[in-house]
C-alpha cells in the first residue's frame, strides 16, 4: 500500500468515525471545562463547588409541619458537606450566608473553575405522601456522580415513597454550567415525617458525610461500578423562561 494512498484510508476512516452519531461525541477526558459534557464523569477532580440552594428573598420551600425555610436547611447542609470534604479537596461555597444570588450568576461563578464539580444542595416539596431524596443530572459527565450521590442518600434515608429518585432534567444548575454538575434534593419537606427528621442537625450531619463520601469515591474510581452512560443530548441552554426551577 502506497503512503499516499494509506493516508486517504486514514483520513477517510477518520471521517466515518466522527460521523458515526452520538457515542463519538463522548471523548475520554474528565476535566476542565466542556459546554455540552458529552464524555465520562470526573476523576481526580481537587475543587468542589457547592451551591447552596436558594437564599435572601428567596425561601424555597416551608415545611408546614416545622416552619423550616429550605434556604436555611440547604445552607446549613452545605456547610456541613463543606467540613466534611475540606481535609481532602479545594472546597469552594456559592453563598456562606443568606445571600440571594440568581441562577445565571451561580453558573457563572461555576464556570470560573476548571477541574472542579458543582453539587447544588436543596431540600424537596410536594404531595404530603411523598418522601425521600431524588438527584437531578443532564451532562452525560455528570450521570456517575449524580449515581453514586442518589445512591448514597437513598441508604441514610430511612424510607422512600413516591419519590423520583434519579431525574434526567434540563434546569439551569444541571444543563448549563461547564462543569460536571448535580443538583441534590436531600427529602420532601411537606412530608411530616421527612420533614421532622430533615429538621434534626444529627440527620442532615449524617446526610452530609454520606454525600461527601460519594464524592471521594467519584473522585478516586470515576464512573467506574455506575453503569453505562447515557446518551448525549444537544439540548439547548435552559432559560429562566423554559419551567419552574
Amino acid at each position: 500500500m502506497s503512503p499516499f494512498f494509506k493516508a486517504s484510508l486514514l483520513l477517510s476512516l477518520s471521517a466515518l468515525i466522527t460521523s458515526c452519531g452520538p457515542l463519538s461525541d463522548i471523548s475520554s477526558s474528565s476535566s476542565g471545562h466542556d459546554a455540552l459534557g458529552h464524555r465520562p464523569g470526573p476523576r481526580g477532580f481537587r475543587t468542589v463547588i457547592i451551591d447552596a440552594g436558594h437564599g435572601g428573598k428567596d425561601s424555597g420551600a416551608v415545611s408546614p409541619h416545622t416552619r423550616q425555610k429550605e434556604k436555611d436547611l440547604a445552607l446549613d447542609t452545605a456547610k456541613r458537606i463543606a467540613d466534611a470534604l475540606r481535609s481532602d479537596f479545594n472546597v469552594i461555597l456559592m453563598r456562606s450566608d443568606d445571600t440571594f444570588i440568581d441562577l445565571d450568576d451561580r453558573v457563572a461563578r461555576a464556570n470560573r473553575n476548571g477541574s472542579a464539580i458543582l453539587i447544588s444542595m436543596h431540600y424537596n416539596s410536594g404531595p404530603s405522601f411523598i418522601r425521600g431524596p431524588e438527584t437531578y443530572y443532564w451532562r452525560v459527565d455528570s450521570h456517575g456522580l449524580a449515581t453514586r450521590l442518589q445512591q448514597a442518600m437513598a441508604q441514610t434515608s430511612p424510607m422512600e415513597i413516591g419519590n423520583r429518585g434519579l431525574v434526567r432534567r434540563r434546569i439551569r444548575l444541571t444543563r448549563n454550567p461547564e462543569i460536571p454538575c448535580v443538583l441534590l434534593e436531600g427529602g420532601y419537606l411537606s412530608n411530616a415525617t421527612e420533614s421532622r427528621q430533615i429538621s434534626d442537625a444529627n440527620y442532615r450531619q449524617k446526610l452530609a458525610n454520606a454525600i461527601a463520601s460519594a464524592i471521594r469515591t467519584q473522585a478516586a474510581l470515576g464512573d467506574s461500578g455506575t453503569g453505562p452512560l447515557p446518551r448525549p443530548l444537544n439540548s439547548p441552554l435552559s432559560r429562566p423562561s423554559d419551567a419552574r426551577e
